[in-house]
């Protein structure tokens, strides 16, 4: 039994949230785009959600997210897939999603553009930047990004449109040097010559560290648990 009047009152603490830190940053509420990240939880949340105004939800797995895009056809939402895309899945994905956040190499993108051309739809592309050299996380190192910006900006059916963090876990201020090394990198390829339009989207930050990363640059943020709780992977 899905508890719509709690959920909904926890999307908009959130979007209260997102105004509150938008503005102590000297930014407007607008410049945030809320994900809401639906992983794991059914269709009957993500329409709830979307009842209540939420637009945009985010998925880490092609198949899951499959199924529930099918399922809620009937409503004008806006896919993202912010988790890893093995390169076995990426023409599906072309064909799903409206922007998928993890690109992180050259591989990905003919099979993306060929799905999306079929499709007759266009994919907008976030690049994946690994900062802290984790084993267990996926992403390019800053020297590889601006040739894989470049190399995405090739193809017709795809736009790349900005960059995409995971910083370590840990304490919220813990994550800040990331998400502000993450808009240095970002200005510094705009000074080098990389269309501003290629990198006009940052997406960092979770229910935990939202707020710091509005506070360091952030434009697109992707909340889960502070909307829809806690998750259950039985």
């Amino acid at each position: 039994m899905i508890d719509s009047v709690a959920l909904t009152a926890r999307l908009d603490d959130v979007r209260d949230r997102i105004a509150a830190a938008a503005g102590r940053a000297g930014r407007t509420p607008a410049s945030v785009r809320l994900i809401a990240v639906s992983k794991t939880f059914s269709a009957e949340h993500v329409r709830v959600a979307a009842a209540a105004g939420q637009l945009d939800f985010g998925e880490n797995k092609v198949q899951e997210a499959h199924q529930k895009i099918s399922a809620l056809g009937d409503l004008p939402l806006r896919w993202h897939l912010i988790g890893h895309l093995q390169s076995n899945k990426a023409r599906k994905a072309g064909g799903l999603f409206d922007v998928i956040h993890s690109i992180d190499g050259a591989a990905l993108l003919e099979p993306l553009d060929k799905a999306a051309r079929d499709a007759g739809r266009q994919v907008d592309l976030l690049i994946q930047v690994d900062l802290a050299g984790e084993r267990t996380k996926h992403g390019v190192t800053p020297d590889s990004l601006r040739a894989l910006v470049e190399a995405a900006s090739h193809w017709s059916a795809l736009r790349v449109v900005g960059l995409m963090l995971l910083p370590p876990a840990g304490d919220p201020d813990d994550a800040r040097p990331y998400f502000a090394r993450l808009r240095a990198l970002r200005d510094d390829l705009v000074r080098q010559g990389v269309p501003p339009a290629a990198l006009a989207e940052l997406s960092m930050g979770m229910s935990h560290d939202f707020e710091v990363a509005i506070a360091e640059g952030a434009t697109m943020v992707r909340v889960g648990t502070a909307i829809f709780g806690e998750r259950s992977y039985l």
